[in-house]
């Protein structure tokens, strides 16, 4: 009956909160509960009534917290700082941590009750590094993002670029694309995001591309082209200028190569 309604999906940082507001954060609290609570507030459970809580670093929950989360997770009811009075919510928990929780349970800085009741369904994603497949269409994700965020319209990285990517073993993960993205973005003055505007690590990574002798004819035209391209921020007057040939000349050969 009707359209279907939207539920919320709540997001919270464990490892962004200090210790001392993250309680509050999580279960609330009311006027006068601590030194600045000028007025009552419901926390991020009681927000995500109806729908989702999702715990980001989740491994940095403090083990004074992990008592009463795990009081909440065994019965859904909490209650407020400063209060006595028990809330009951009907949310979905999803969590997500890069520490090896069982190891962190015999460390002793984990209660082994609340990871077994919290890892009931368990997703392992595999590291960057693992699925590079996945490379291309996360890039395209995180360019539509920061085009919008800064009004720019870069269209895709260069084919040195996307075997500089290929190659790089991605410490940092999703997050770390997602910078080299960003940073992309805001260097680049050009449609293509080119090897200048990478981190200097990234940039310093000898690709095929850049260090091969066997190239075919083709190839080191294109690879031409390209670079004077990226050298006069894809002006494309100016690179063929740089070229010796006609603007004209320059396009029909861009074409050819898949570079419009």
């Amino acid at each position: 009956s009707g359209g279907a309604q939207s539920t919320p999906f709540v997001t919270i940082d464990c490892a962004a909160i200090p210790e001392t507001l993250l309680e509050s954060e999580l279960f609330g609290h009311v006027k006068g509960a601590f030194t600045g609570a000028t007025e009552s507030k419901k926390g991020q459970i009681e927000q995500a009534h109806g729908g989702t809580l999702f715990l980001d670093e989740v491994g940095e929950l403090p083990v004074s917290l992990q008592k009463k989360f795990l009081r909440f997770l065994q019965n859904k009811e909490f209650v407020r700082v400063g209060c006595t009075r028990r809330r009951t919510v009907d949310v979905r928990i999803i969590a997500a941590t890069n520490k090896n929780l069982e190891q962190e349970v015999q460390n002793g800085t984990w209660r082994e009750d609340l990871f077994y009741r919290l890892n009931v369904i368990q997703v392992e994603l595999p590291s960057l590094r693992e699925r590079k497949e996945d490379i291309p269409l996360l890039v395209s994700h995180f360019l539509n993002k920061y085009n919008a965020l800064n009004k720019k319209a870069v269209l895709g990285v260069t084919s040195q670029v996307a075997e500089t990517f290929d190659m790089y073993d991605w410490p940092g993960n999703v997050r770390e694309l997602e910078n080299v993205v960003e940073r992309g973005v805001v260097l680049c003055s050009g449609d293509r995001i080119s090897q200048s505007c990478l981190p200097p690590h990234l940039a310093r990574i000898e690709t095929e591309e850049n260090r091969s002798g066997e190239l075919n004819l083709l190839d080191m035209e294109k690879d031409i082209i390209t670079r004077a391209l990226d050298r006069e921020d894809w002006n494309q007057s100016a690179a063929a200028r740089a070229l010796g040939i006609s603007r004209k000349q320059l396009r029909t050969k861009m074409g050819h190569h898949g570079l419009l």
